[in-house]
């Protein structure tokens, strides 16, 4: 099973670029003043640096502030075009990064940087005292992580692909390990520390190694190139706490929304590692951000798009030329109408825009979730042989009675494997749509299906499955994934997700199951928006694994991080009058 995740130099830099948000068609050197390693002093001595273009007009303008952990030069072209639209453009390496001091150890130090970085350049020659920050993904979590801080003179954010609670997401979707993402992009930002530490920078770029399988968890291989104790800390620390705990409550913006008091523009993808959480902090800020404008001030886009690629051709899917956007004109735009009162068109836009696929089509709405979805249970059926695509699994609105139950046998040592959906940071295992029919001709996956649609059926919002359930094992997952099926048979993932059973009732204080005990669990699938176009078919897909992009359940109840036994585990899937296993579904009526 090789997976070859390692990332090598001549895919790192557009990858990296590509979250930057680089653009092309820079502005000559006459138009933009551009000084190189400017130094921030820190509250604690630390010093950081930057790079800023500026208009070379004289006079005072408004900052546009990028802090990023993928290298500050990446933001050559973005800085000349938002200078050329009459901003100072700053892009700091954060702590640890590339030219800036310190030690580099993820989101710990963010919201002090970030704090102490916008004030500084507030007071920047040519300032006129406002700042605004943008971009995607680490650099939309340094946003956030200021914006908590409430630095006085930040007026905008643009929290692009970002995690809000950042246990539930990345790292602990259901409280299972998001493996894919975190050994991946521990890989991705290790090799700077590396190269700042050590002469051994070949060892990473050697091959792609077999490494999804290497147990136990903790033991991540990269962290065995000397200097082992300092190059990556963090991934031991994020494996050794797989129970919400003090560790991640600093981290948990939830209880923090208050104090976010600026606008802010949420850029989603349906296929990404954070969609949920670009929802939930378009959601939260908007009912409880800290200022009356701040919660007005809240827009939401949400595209096809998987995390990184804003194109048209998304995993197998070509969603054609009307999905592209531009992110940097995007940001500028918005920033355009916030700091400069712009008559640009989106004063008269509604404040959320969605891309429904299916019919793949941009549409404006007046808030998210839709207040005018329609709850629908589409259950779980079968005559007890639902196994693969060739089993009895059927889906629809009328109830279960008397049905007998389904089983799958849950090997760690052969799990169901990840076939696209929201993943980040590994060129080996794109994220987007691909065909799941290779996955669902496996015994280990279920598969419920409704017959064909006569008419257009629009599924927009929260998704979710309740799934009645027992376990041969004292501790398994469970896994959900909701498919449109094509007339042609190609099955279309659209959003999935898990659950580890021992953290069904809390995710501060798992619980053992009772082997052979029945218990309900319910199964977030984040969101989605798809029309299911006439001739198409609903589908679900039932399994207890869904390797890489999560960690395996070794099925014993041991340390996820320390254990290496491996269990089978029988697991049985209810679905009668008593337990009623269904999929929840917003339905937009028509």
């Amino acid at each position: 099973m090789n997976r070859g995740r390692l990332l090598t130099a001549s895919v790192l830099v557009p990858l990296i670029a590509a979250v930057a948000g680089v653009v092309a068609g820079a502005l000559g050197a006459e138009d933009v003043i551009v000084e190189r390693d400017v130094p921030a002093k820190m509250r604690d001595g630390v010093t950081l640096k930057a790079d800023i273009y500026r208009p070379a007009q004289e006079g005072k303008y408004p900052v546009l502030l990028q802090r990023t952990s993928y290298n500050k030069a990446f933001g050559e072209a973005a800085g000349r075009k938002a200078a050329g639209r009459g901003y100072i453009a700053v892009f700091q390496d954060c702590r640890g990064r590339f030219a800036s001091e310190g030690e580099w150890y993820p989101f710990k130090r963010e919201s002090a940087d970030g704090y102490d970085t916008v004030e500084w350049a507030a007071a920047l020659p040519h300032s006129d005292g406002r700042v605004a920050m943008w971009g995607g993904s680490y650099l939309g979590i340094t946003q956030l992580l200021a914006a908590v801080a409430r630095p006085p003179h930040l007026v905008g954010i643009t929290p692009w692909a970002a995690p809000f609670d950042f246990y539930r997401c990345p790292f602990y979707e259901g409280g299972a390990l998001a493996q894919l993402l975190t050994q991946s992009w521990t890989t991705l930002v290790a090799i700077d520390t590396l190269t700042r530490q050590t002469t051994f920078i070949n060892l990473i770029f050697k091959n792609s190694l077999q490494w999804d399988l290497n147990l136990p968890l903790a033991n991540y291989p990269v962290l065995d190139i000397p200097p082992a104790t300092t190059l990556a800390p963090y991934y031991r620390d994020w494996v050794q706490h797989s129970t919400y705990d003090d560790y991640w409550k600093p981290y948990t913006l939830d209880a923090q929304v208050q104090k976010i008091n600026v606008p802010a523009y949420h850029l989603g993808c349906w296929y990404d590692i954070f969609t949920a959480e670009t929802l939930r902090a378009y959601q939260l800020m908007k009912a409880h951000a800290g200022s009356e404008a701040a919660r007005r001030g809240q827009r939401l886009i949400m595209g096809p798009w998987s995390h990184g690629n804003l194109g048209t051709k998304i995993g197998d899917l070509e969603f054609g030329p009307r999905v592209k956007i531009d992110e940097i004109d995007s940001a500028l735009r918005w920033y355009d109408y916030l700091l400069k009162g712009a008559h640009n068109g989106l004063a008269s836009e509604k404040p959320v825009k969605i891309f429904v696929m299916g019919k793949n089509v941009w549409r404006e709405e007046d808030d998210w979730p839709l207040v005018r979805a329609r709850p629908a249970h589409y259950y779980l059926h079968s005559g007890g042989k639902a196994n693969t695509l060739g089993g009895d699994g059927a889906l629809s609105t009328v109830a279960p009675q008397q049905e007998g139950p389904d089983r799958l046998v849950d090997d760690p040592a052969d799990p169901a494997p990840t076939k696209g959906g929201g993943l980040c940071c590994s060129l080996g295992a794109p994220g987007g749509p691909f065909d799941q029919r290779p996955v669902e001709e496996r015994q280990d996956v279920l598969v419920f299906t409704t017959p064909p649609f006569k008419e257009d059926f629009e599924v927009t919002g929260p998704v979710s499955v309740e799934l009645y359930a027992r376990s041969s094992a004292l501790d398994t997952d469970f896994t959900a994934k909701l498919v449109d099926v094509w007339p042609n048979g190609y099955a279309q993932n659209l959003t999935d997700g898990i659950i580890r059973a021992r953290y069904r009732n809390s995710r501060e204080k798992p619980e053992p199951m009772k082997p052979g005990e029945i218990y309900r669990f319910t199964i977030d699938l984040w969101a989605t928006s798809n029309v299911f176009l006439a001739g198409h078919r609903l589908r679900v897909d039932i399994s207890s694994s869904n390797f890489p992009r999560f960690d395996r359940n070794l099925n014993t109840g041991e340390d996820p991080g320390q254990a290496t036994r491996l269990v089978k585990a029988t697991n049985t899937i209810f679905h009668d009058r008593e337990h009623p296993s269904a999929i929840l579904l917003p339905v937009i009526p028509h």
